[in-house]
């Protein structure tokens, strides 16, 4: 199909279903389920289909594990014997599928066992909520039907809300398009001893991918054409999980750690705000584009039945306790915020961006953030988000522009976010970072154009998996942006991802990248190590 007909075909479910009508979850619902032939609600009428009868390996996107609370782990694989095809090679078939969890790798001493259904309309994708464990503990998963076994997969649960724990390892990753390079990052990430791994936006790229994989440069294969053109519809989004998910780094990675998600722009659209496309097409065909991508993202991701979208709405934010010693609250800052300011891109600062009302997190979220950590009691509160929360200026002078996408563009809104953490007390505050590409580290201040105010936080962003190919240890503007920000404690281009040691005394923050992704089996370094005292924050190289 190409791409017109795929805008005429989101044009007409919008048109059949009306646009006052459109304008709302469930008019939005029904024209998803209109352009892609799907039920509005669940397929127990769809026939079943036996698992003995599946010809092909069905778990070629291997599983996963997420969302890790005390007494419950949530699992997740999805059917797809053919994961570049529609449909992925299975029927419209409701099939069952049984699963296991295990104290051992042997699966010799199962804690739990039981079945779910795949259901056609949800992509044969299973979300298996296990609850009654002991906290703190790990365990092991797989999953089996007819003959076929999945690979097995290692979780863990969190530790008890009240437990004084004295450590928790976790990583931080983000931005990962597969035509941009090998996820080598992510076969070292696998082999990693970290408790959890938080992903912070772009786990897909709408763009389109050409035969060859594009930085991949593939002489052993040749990619389907239909992934050769822009995601717009969910049958779009649905294939480009499967091509993301075949690779066999990023099943490494979901099999060994359980993972946290949220996402930023690219799951559906680059620097799309709210229900503002970043092209001027009408809103109703937006939001339908919106619907698909986030159905898509739940049916691929390891989330609980409350994050379910409805329509073009998905709840992401959300809170996870470990013990005392760690909250984290998990923010979505795409879906409610305000447009970006003068356009979008890099922009001296003005009235339109400073103007008080603007928002990156919308105000219900905004409300639930600064009343957690009221409530708060944890050593750490960590805030996993995606776009760069300190202010980076782009050159030393007078004449310096801010990014409009990131929290520079909404001043106010952050400055609310500060305030809101002085006042609930919260003294080790950490933030974490994707989006853009490169690994920083950053002392927050309490006044950002005051090098001398009062350091009330940090920030790690973890650069891209992928994202921009090989990089550099120095990028283009390395110098300026150092000199133009003192909070700014750390800067690298290359690849890879963060490690984040939290601590009752210290935090400690591990860039690891790899020299190349554009070439497969590259090695894994650290190219720089920090820690944040307790009750004292900013960064110190380790």
């Amino acid at each position: 199909m190409t791409h017109s007909s795929h805008q005429q075909e989101m044009r007409d479910a919008a048109r059949h279903v009306g646009r006052r009508r459109f304008l709302t979850a469930t008019g939005t619902a029904a024209a998803l389920a209109f352009s892609v032939n799907l039920p509005a609600a669940g397929t127990a009428s769809a026939a079943e289909l036996d698992g003995r009868r599946i010809g092909e390996d069905p778990f070629t996107l291997g599983v996963a594990s997420g969302d890790p609370q005390p007494d419950s782990v949530l699992l997740w694989t999805r059917l797809a014997p053919r994961p570049y095809e529609t449909g992925s090679g299975l029927p419209q078939s409701r099939v069952e599928v049984s699963w296991e969890l295990a104290h051992d790798e042997r699966f010799s001493r199962i804690v739990q066992r039981g079945s779910a259904t795949a259901h056609p309309e949800f992509n044969h994708s299973v979300h298996v909520e296990v609850k009654g464990l002991e906290a703190d503990h790990v365990f092991y998963y797989r999953f089996r039907t007819g003959t076929w076994i999945s690979p097995a997969g290692r979780t863990r649960t969190a530790p008890a809300p009240d437990a004084r724990n004295s450590a928790l390892r976790l990583a931080a990753v983000s931005c990962q398009a597969y035509h941009d390079g090998y996820f080598t990052a992510y076969k070292h990430l696998a082999r990693e001893d970290v408790d959890v791994v938080f992903h912070l936006g772009d786990y897909l790229y709408e763009y389109a991918v050409n035969a060859t994989g594009g930085a991949r440069n593939y002489t052993d294969r040749k990619l389907p054409a239909h992934f050769n053109r822009e995601t717009v519809t969910l049958e779009d989004y649905r294939l480009r999980y499967g091509l993301y998910k075949s690779d066999p780094d990023l099943r490494a990675a979901h099999a060994a750690h359980p993972f946290v998600v949220t996402w930023d722009d690219h799951e559906t659209e680059n620097n799309y705000a709210g229900d503002i496309p970043e092209n001027g097409v009408p809103p109703e065909e937006f939001l339908l584009r919106r619907a698909a991508a986030y159905r898509a993202y739940w049916e691929n991701q390891p989330l609980r039945t409350p994050q379910q979208p409805t329509g073009p709405d998905m709840k992401l934010y959300r809170r996870l306790q470990f013990g005392r010693l760690a909250q984290f609250d998990i923010l979505d800052t795409r879906q409610y915020r305000s447009d970006q300011a003068y356009g979008d891109g890099w922009h001296k600062p003005g009235p339109e961006s400073e103007d008080p009302s603007r928002t990156l997190t919308g105000a219900t979220q905004e409300r639930w953030l600064l009343d957690g950590w009221h409530a708060s009691r944890a050593t750490w509160n960590v805030v996993p988000q995606q776009v760069t929360f300190a202010q980076r200026r782009d050159v030393p002078t007078d004449a310096y522009l801010l990014s409009m996408d990131a929290w520079d563009g909404y001043p106010a809104s952050r400055d609310r976010i500060l305030k809101g953490a002085g006042a609930a007390g919260i003294d080790n505050l950490m933030v974490l970072t994707g989006d853009v590409h490169v690994g920083y580290g950053f002392d927050l201040k309490k006044d950002f154009d005051d090098p001398s105010s009062r350091t009330v936080g940090t920030e790690i962003v973890a650069t891209s998996i992928t994202s921009g190919k090989d990089g550099t240890d120095k990028p283009a503007g390395w110098n300026n942006q150092m000199r133009a920000n003192p909070h700014m404690k750390f800067f690298n281009g290359r690849r890879g991802y963060a490690v984040i040691t939290l601590g009752l005394k210290q935090a400690r923050a591990d860039y690891r990248t790899v020299p190349a992704v554009t070439t497969p089996g590259a090695p894994v370094t650290t190219a720089g190590s920090f820690v944040t005292e307790v009750g004292n924050q900013g960064l110190t190289p380790a």
